[in-house]
């Protein structure tokens, strides 16, 4: 025993040691990674696959705004009375596979907004499929889920539209 516990430490002292630079690009990297997962947070969760690197922060920024942007443009195409609004917050859910197809659709709180939802569900169906998952994100991943919330209007906010939740705030 003492002699695996004495080749353990000759081989941690031959090992060299990372320079200042290495360790600050490490810490840099780490860094980025845990704020695009606190932005991400509560809108986009990743099914991870066991032992994979976990994907470029910008990539999925990248693919998550690219998602955004195509719900917006179907949004257009599908019919909404603006007339039918709730007063409560409302969520659901989407996964996605690897190849951009829906794997399911979930009503995670209803509150008040049933056309809502509907108006939400109609414009992810018209959406599908979305592009496939990028080469780091597919590696690292089995499947997406995006969460919707659906937000009641407040007094001179109108306009709708699908957008990224910022930091620290849910549903």
């Amino acid at each position: 025993m003492n002699r695996f516990l004495d080749e353990l430490d000759s081989n941690a002292k031959a090992a060299p040691k990372p320079t200042l630079a290495q360790r600050s690009k490490a810490m840099a990297r780490e860094e980025a990674w845990k704020q695009a997962h606190e932005e991400s947070a509560g809108t986009a969760l990743l099914d991870l696959r066991p032992n994979a690197a976990p994907p470029d922060p910008f990539s999925l920024e990248m693919y998550l705004d690219g998602l955004v942007k195509r719900l917006n443009r179907s949004a257009t195409f599908v019919k909404n009375d603006p007339r039918n609004k709730g007063v409560r917050a409302a969520a659901v859910e989407f996964k996605l596979n690897p190849d951009g197809t829906m794997k399911s659709f979930k009503v995670v709180n209803e509150g008040d907004q049933a056309e809502e939802i509907a108006f939400v569900k109609s414009v992810v169906e018209r959406s599908i499929p979305f592009s496939p998952f990028p080469a780091d994100i597919n590696k690292a991943a089995r499947s997406l889920t995006m969460r919707i919330c659906i937000l009641p209007p407040r007094a001179g906010e109108g306009g709708f539209g699908f957008s990224r939740t910022s930091p620290g705030r849910g549903c």
